[in-house]
């Protein structure tokens, strides 16, 4: 049976079968060397000024030339390639694809256009774009709030390797991996979009019950009484794929927090108890009642999201903490609540690294502090340390196989201009001569690469490069 990964490969067959015979650009020390890898303009799925302004005064700023370069291709990527806009019930409609799968995950799509956001209050495109995207999420959330990827169709079949997968499964749903950021994330999504411009017309009915289907989809998977409606088993050789016990995953002593199947990786969680995505609920919860008493003036429905996001909270402090030989604390990544628990890092996000970049904690948090320095060490057994650089990897590509993901979370949590200068020389020299960031590469050969077109990576790291611009623009005017 095809599989994603098997899918995946096809793809890059195809892909790196298009480019023979084509010559990479000349990595000279000359700006004038590096050509732009974006889409003529006319072949541009959507088009901004805000963001191109942006793009110019960003990379004028960059004295080195390849980053530079990586900058122009990576930054608008979404919008040149993933975007499809629409109409639906006579309002806006933003489909959002990963880029070389033609499905929108409620993860990717947040997170692929959330550099965007503090542009979207004077431009009115943009404005659209976000409007579609809101309701286009709260329409799959209420299609299956467990699903993790949905089809521009509705009626449309899953993905081709998630035909035959027992669970309840809908149409217009690509993949049903129960994730908790799947939920999370259209919260960071649409409460950041509202902080920023003000813009209260996407949040009607039809988002109201979306959002009221989350409280009801965490509240159920706190499994206080029973395993919840939610299971899912798939007929694969990667373990990671499916679940055990009848597709509800490992047992649990229920404690509070919320269940999860899955990882935001797409990996099968070890134990149920996922303490990133725990967290980043906190936060999402905490969020949801202040859009709800600020814009629909419902404090009941704000009462419960934060009496639920005190519950959680509590529980998490509770049992998802462990202890070194010193006796200092750091975040476990797993647990079950009978007392075991799984210390390790996955880089997709939300992960232990990055808490601080979604705001679920303070960069200066000694607790993450702590659990920072232990992820980014061989204490985590998915990090890895080559001639190539170092950084985070994850099951789901396997070992050695190191995400730019990962070196982008570590400068955006970095306090030190040095660990900052020395990501950005990594993923600068890691692109394998295509100016674009790709799912993973090989620790120590990055020509292997997964995924030639990932537009969640590409956008991050023009995130990235917007985020030292503010902190340490002294940085970017030198050559690294």
């Amino acid at each position: 049976m095809l599989t994603r990964r098997d899918f995946l490969k096809l793809i890059s067959t195809a892909t790196a079968a298009g480019m023979a015979g084509f010559s990479l650009p000349t990595l000279a020390n000359s700006q004038a060397s590096y050509t732009s890898q974006r889409p003529p303009l006319a072949k541009r799925k959507f088009v901004s000024e805000a963001v191109e302004h942006q793009l110019a005064n960003v990379k004028a700023s960059i004295a080195d030339p390849k980053l530079a370069w990586m900058f122009e291709n990576c930054y608008p990527n979404t919008l040149d390639t993933t975007v499809e806009l629409g109409t639906l019930d006579g309002k806006p409609d933003t489909f959002v694809i990963t880029g070389d799968i033609d499905a929108m995950w409620l993860r990717d799509s947040s997170a692929q256009v959330v550099p965007y956001i503090p542009l979207a209050k004077n431009d009115k495109a943009l404005q659209r774009l976000f409007r579609g995207l809101i309701r286009r999420q709260a329409r799959c959330i209420r299609i299956d709030p467990y699903a993790n990827a949905f089809m521009p169709d509705p009626h449309a079949q899953p993905l081709i390797w998630a035909r035959h997968d027992l669970t309840d499964m809908k149409p217009g749903v690509g993949e049903r991996k129960w994730e908790i950021d799947s939920l999370c994330y259209p919260i960071r999504l649409a409460h950041s979009y509202w902080q920023a411009t003000g813009d209260t017309e996407p949040f009607d009915d039809d988002w109201r019950e979306a959002m009221h289907l989350v409280l009801k989809t965490f509240r159920e998977q706190q499994r206080k009484q029973d395993n919840g409606p939610y299971h899912f088993q798939r007929t694969s050789e990667v373990p990671t794929e499916t679940q055990m016990l009848g597709g509800y995953g490992n047992p649990t002593r229920p404690n509070g927090m919320i269940h999860a199947m899955f990882r935001p990786s797409d990996d099968a969680c070890t134990y149920p108890l996922f303490v990133p995505a725990n967290l980043f609920a906190v936060l999402s919860l905490r969020q949801l009642a202040q859009m709800s008493r600020a814009l629909h003036k419902d404090a009941e429905f704000a009462g419960e999201c934060e009496a639920l996001a005190n519950e959680v909270e509590q529980a998490v402090h509770k049992d998802g903490r462990m202890h070194d030989a010193e006796g200092h604390e750091f975040w476990a990544y797993e647990i079950d609540g009978f007392g075991n628990q799984v210390f390790m890092d996955d880089a997709n996000v939300p992960s232990l690294l990055g808490l601080p970049y979604l705001g679920c904690c303070d960069r200066n948090d000694p607790l993450y502090r702590h659990t920072r320095e232990l992820v980014w060490s061989p204490r985590n057994p998915y990090f890895f340390r080559g001639k190539a650089a170092e950084g985070i990897g994850g099951p789901h590509e396997g070992l050695r196989m190191i995400w730019p993901m990962s070196i982008m979370m570590y400068a955006q949590t970095s306090r030190d201009v040095a660990e900052v200068r020395q990501c950005l020389k990594w993923l600068r020299d890691t692109d394998a001569g295509t100016g674009f960031i790709h799912e993973t590469f090989d620790q120590d050969d990055p020509k292997r690469f997964t995924r030639s077109w990932f537009a969640w990576a590409n956008t991050l790291f023009g995130e990235l490069i917007i985020d030292v611009q503010q902190r340490y623009p002294a940085l970017l005017r030198s050559e690294l």
